[in-house]
């Protein structure tokens, strides 16, 4: 959401800001809208004050003892007036605040322009990609191997894009999210939530996925949603609050399922768990200052870097370009997990600084000390890690040639000192 002065005052540097995003001008169209609403909210005022004067003339008629029923009929229907006038400034208003909550963050300055993935960034690398001098098998082959990974099954029960783990796969998804969330409260300083996973229109409207992303989502029957990603409810514990100085930076993390339609990805991704209607993930989110924001982005991004740096998994790191960035995001790091079966690194984090565009649609804000006025706190989220991607990346680059899966050393105090999955265990 957009702070409708700096637009006034601002017009080419947001017309410019859509620009690198490949979206068209949006400045008059909501400058007019703003005119609109201003015009009516001055009439209004205008009438009031009218209204205020002729007040006076009905006192001073009654103490001369004169009629003053047609000063009166003038004030009543002046009241009729002044309340159509705000009707259509509020109408105008709604208008406004429609139309500035479909149109995306602006890019900082540093970010890469470009259409699409293509023109993303690689600013470095960590790690080696394992040689095999065996034909490396995916993910998918490796699971049904184990007779651990079922999509036959699954899809029996819920249809397609959904999977069920057992035996020793069911317990390394839950020994990978025992490991990041102690990773992030225990070394990074994050706070762990155990938050909702539905929540209402406005806690999605707050973070940015409604009103224009509703068909990526799940709706219930009562009117709640299925979170995409805890990002949803962990930004919105600040929301509409006003927080002092002191209480900065808030950082959150938590592991949920998440649910997504993928309506824009028919066809993507079909085979094994890469892109599924159903998967769990932990997540991290970062309330903050202003100015320490473009700080923290870093900083999330190390401790996503880190986990799988623990874990022994070549991955790079992307600048998204101003063309592939989400929609609330203002700059956003990609970590890419290389995957043998793929000879490709492929997408396990996101990390984003949302600037105060989350915050304006939540109303969160800070009160600087020693000050009275406000100000917008600034909203950064991310993977830290997505689960199922990690066990996929766990099982292409530790498997061996007779199918069994080496367990990362840095995982085994959470399988009970295990250090190998095979179908005899």
């Amino acid at each position: 959401m957009f702070d409708i002065k700096w637009i006034r005052d601002n017009p080419e540097a947001f017309d410019g800001g859509l620009a690198k995003r490949g979206a068209a001008p949006q400045s008059a169209a909501m400058l007019a809208l703003d005119e609109t609403r201003r015009d009516a909210l001055a009439r209004a005022q205008q009438v009031q004050s009218e209204r205020n004067a002729l007040s006076k003339q009905i006192g001073q008629i009654k103490r001369e003892g004169g009629d003053a029923s047609e000063v009166m009929a003038k004030v009543a229907e002046s009241k009729e007036a002044q309340a159509a006038l705000e009707a259509d400034a509020k109408t105008a208003e709604e208008a406004l605040e429609t139309a500035l909550s479909t149109i995306p963050n602006l890019p900082a300055e540093d970010v890469p322009e470009g259409a699409d993935e293509a023109d993303n960034l690689e600013v470095s690398t960590w790690g080696t990609p394992p040689d095999f001098d065996f034909e490396v098998k995916d993910h998918v082959a490796l699971g049904e191997g184990l007779g651990m990974m079922d999509f036959e099954t699954a899809a029996k029960i819920s249809g397609a894009r959904f999977v069920i783990l057992s035996g020793q796969l069911a317990r390394m998804e839950r020994a990978l999210i025992s490991f990041m969330l102690d990773q992030h409260t225990q070394g990074f300083g994050f706070t762990e939530v155990n938050p909702p996973a539905l929540v209402r229109d406005e806690a999605l409207y707050g973070t940015g996925q409604l009103p224009k992303f509703s068909e990526d989502l799940f709706k219930t029957t009562d009117g709640r949603w299925l979170i995409p990603t805890a990002e949803v409810p962990l930004t919105n514990i600040v929301a509409g609050h006003i927080l002092e100085e002191s209480y900065l930076p808030r950082r959150y993390t938590a592991m949920t399922w998440c649910f997504r339609s993928e309506a824009g990805a028919a066809g993507k991704d079909t085979r094994g768990m890469i892109r599924q209607h159903q998967f769990s993930k932990v997540e991290m989110v970062c309330i903050t200052h202003p100015e320490q924001s473009d700080e923290e982005l870093e900083r999330m991004t190390r401790c996503a870097e880190t986990v799988l740096e623990r874990l022994d998994l070549a991955y790079r790191r992307v600048v998204l370009c101003t063309g592939d960035m989400g929609f609330s995001a203002r700059k956003t790091h990609d970590i890419e997990v290389w995957l043998p079966a793929q000879n490709t690194y492929r997408e396990i984090s996101s990390v984003s600084n949302c600037g105060d565009f989350q915050a304006r649609r939540m109303k969160a804000r800070f009160r600087p000390e020693g000050e009275k006025k406000t100000r917008f706190v600034h909203t950064l989220n991310g993977s830290g890690l997505a689960v199922g991607r990690t066990l996929v990346a766990i099982l292409e680059n530790y498997q061996r040639a007779d199918g069994s899966i080496e367990i990362p050393e840095a995982l085994r105090p959470y399988m009970g000192g295990q250090d190998v999955i095979s179908v005899d265990v």
